[in-house]
């Protein structure tokens, strides 16, 4: 039961709804970064630090978020170590899904009476009329893997995977925040690997899945890897 501070009087349905309403606002903006810290939190909904910091203790004590360390940047390490804040996989539950408990009995069925195989296939055609609109939201994004990158994560959002894609020193990172059957794909990962497989027939080059939600990482991240420039013909002229 919480207690009232000292000097104060107990908080009106009007404030608690205001609390609620920018509680949510925290959230979602979590679920959409992957991580934020309190200051970049506040800065996005306009909140002064203590404020957030206010509705993040709150979350910490409700289990909704959680504190990670990032080590700073910088040539030699200084300084303390930044706190940042990610939902945890309690608060994702919150979030739609289009998966439940009826989903994992099934597909451990499949892999009782069919195998491994079966249940890759099964992924696969699950995952089949996803990757048709998103490759026709994707009709004019040219042939650049990253500029495609980006128009795939415009359709993935448009799903509901709260994506977005980034130029990176080796090539493109396309990040979903959300994952509609993260609690599925934790038991039957066949699911991240058909869609893995989905990226990169969208993206048209070969890609690679370096973190995934339904393994306990914040974000699901596909490398993109850079173009390969050619090899350069070097011709060898011998004289007379």
């Amino acid at each position: 039961m919480a207690v009232a501070a000292a000097g104060s009087g107990a908080p009106s349905a009007e404030g608690k709804g205001v609390d609620v309403r920018t509680r949510d606002r925290v959230a979602q903006l979590l679920l959409e970064r992957g991580t934020a810290t309190a200051a970049e939190l506040g800065a996005q909904l306009g909140l002064s630090p203590a404020a957030i910091r206010k509705h993040l203790d709150a979350m910490l004590a409700d289990a909704l978020v959680e504190v990670r360390e990032t080590p700073p940047r910088g040539p030699r390490g200084r300084g303390r170590p930044a706190k940042v804040f990610v939902l945890t996989a309690a608060a994702r539950e919150s979030f739609p899904h289009f998966y439940d408990g009826i989903a994992t009995a099934a597909l451990r069925w499949i892999a009782e009476h069919g195998g491994p195989e079966a249940v890759e296939s099964f992924a696969a055609a699950q995952l089949s009329a996803l990757e048709e609109r998103c490759r026709a939201a994707m009709l004019e994004a040219g042939d650049a893997p990253i500029a495609r990158a980006e128009a795939l994560a415009e359709a993935l959002t448009a799903e509901g995977y709260a994506a977005n894609a980034t130029t990176i020193a080796s090539g493109g990172q396309l990040c979903q925040h959300h994952c509609p059957v993260a609690h599925v794909a934790a038991e039957f990962p066949q699911l991240c690997d058909a869609e893995t497989a989905v990226i990169s027939r969208l993206i048209g080059t070969h890609v690679q899945r370096l973190a995934t939600i339904a393994h306990g990482d914040g974000v699901c991240t596909t490398h993109i890897p850079a173009p390969q420039c050619p090899p350069h013909n070097h011709t060898t002229v011998r004289n007379g």
